[in-house]
């Protein structure tokens, strides 16, 4: 494909301007390494929820060829109280983490369907692992985010919607500007990620279907 026009709907993976300094941003890291004839324009927003993607989705430019989804680590953010809840068991807090991440599935598998009656090509990002700071915290939540990650692999996979795997784009400390934000190297790292993806049509993750 010569040309096309990436929507980018979701969170803060996109829509960080705010953390980075300017030009160093993730929609600005994708413009730069974008063909000519191609454009991306930014539709997510920092702070919002899975729920608010279908409302981004409905305001799609005149022209736009692919969307890309980052979505869901608010939603998990909301739910990260249960780590620190006391339980008898391990098997008592797994429970508790697989019933957030039911949950987060039945939210995600609804935005999913509703985007893709645009009828336009999507893709959709996992959440990378952050960075939490101590080793037994971030380990804690590494292991956490699994489950909500795994929710968006099985929704993407009975769908065949393409995952672009960010835990592998932002895999060091580095690649953030806070906890789960990405830095202007995570963004870097996430705009090779996606131009692969939609651009070169190379996935460099897991596909489904």
């Amino acid at each position: 494909m010569s040309s096309g026009r990436i929507v980018l709907l979701g969170d803060s993976t996109f829509d960080n301007q705010s953390y980075v300094a300017p030009g160093a941003s993730t929609i600005a890291a994708i413009e730069a390494r974008l063909p000519a004839g191609w454009s991306a324009i930014l539709l997510a927003q920092d702070g919002s929820a899975i729920d608010e993607v279908m409302r981004q989705a409905m305001q799609l430019p005149a022209g736009a060829s692919h969307l890309v989804v980052s979505t869901g680590m608010s939603d998990v953010l909301s739910d990260v109280g249960i780590l620190a809840e006391c339980t008898a068991t391990v098997a008592d807090a797994l429970w508790k983490v697989a019933e957030a991440g039911e949950r987060f599935e039945r939210r995600y598998r609804r935005m999913l369907r509703s985007v893709r009656t645009r009828r336009l090509p999507v893709a959709v990002c996992t959440m990378g692992n952050g960075n939490f700071g101590g080793p037994q915290l971030q380990a804690v939540t590494t292991t956490a985010l699994a489950i909500f990650n795994d929710a968006i692999i099985r929704s993407a996979w009975s769908t065949h919607t393409p995952i672009i795997d960010l835990r592998a784009a932002c895999d060091e400390p580095e690649d953030y500007a806070n906890e789960t934000v990405p830095s202007a190297r995570g963004s870097a790292k996430i705009a090779e990620f996606v131009v692969n993806a939609l651009v070169n049509g190379a996935v460099n993750a897991v596909t489904g279907g």
